[in-house]
């Protein structure tokens, strides 16, 4: 889960979410699949909706079928699965290039498109690099580095890159 927004709040929800994912862990003795914690986080949110919690988060994983999944959420728990998503004062900048990169041209060309295009584990390390590196230049509030967390069928991974160098 990646959030932005206020610290408190995102370190908050995140010793709720641990807490309720180490009780589904002992109840079932098995992982929580990715759709399930997002059904968990959208009912946390949810709950303190008269009083949210000022986090807006992507949450990332596989399906039971093995395939990546992306879910993206507003402060109040409505939720929806994607290809792709951007959260935090950077998303505005990132969003529109990902569209560029990963999107079809236009729905109104033939054969429609409406998957995200597939990229390899490198161009897609490479493509978020890109996306972060160019939303530094514009976004004093964009961070100094970027921690990246490949998932794989080799387990997890993560990589940090500096953004700003000056």
């Amino acid at each position: 889960m990646a959030s932005s927004g206020f610290q408190a709040d995102v370190k908050a929800l995140q010793k709720v979410l641990s807490s309720r994912h180490l009780i589904y862990q002992h109840q079932h003795n098995k992982q929580m699949s990715c759709p399930a914690m997002a059904q968990l986080l959208s009912n946390t949110l949810y709950y303190k909706r008269f009083f949210p919690y000022y986090a807006f988060n992507v949450l990332g994983g596989l399906d039971s079928e093995g395939k990546g999944c992306v879910f993206t959420y507003d402060a109040v728990g409505s939720y929806e699965r994607v290809g792709y998503s951007a959260q935090g004062s950077g998303a505005t900048l990132i969003t529109p290039f990902l569209d560029n990169q990963l999107k079809s041209p236009s729905p109104l060309l033939l054969p429609a498109k409406d998957a995200v295009t597939p990229l390899s584990e490198a161009e897609a390390v490479d493509l978020v690099k890109t996306c972060f590196s160019s939303a530094t230049e514009r976004d004093i509030y964009t961070g100094d580095s970027v921690e990246i967390i490949i998932l794989n069928a080799n387990g997890v991974r993560r990589e940090s890159e500096q953004l700003r160098k000056d």
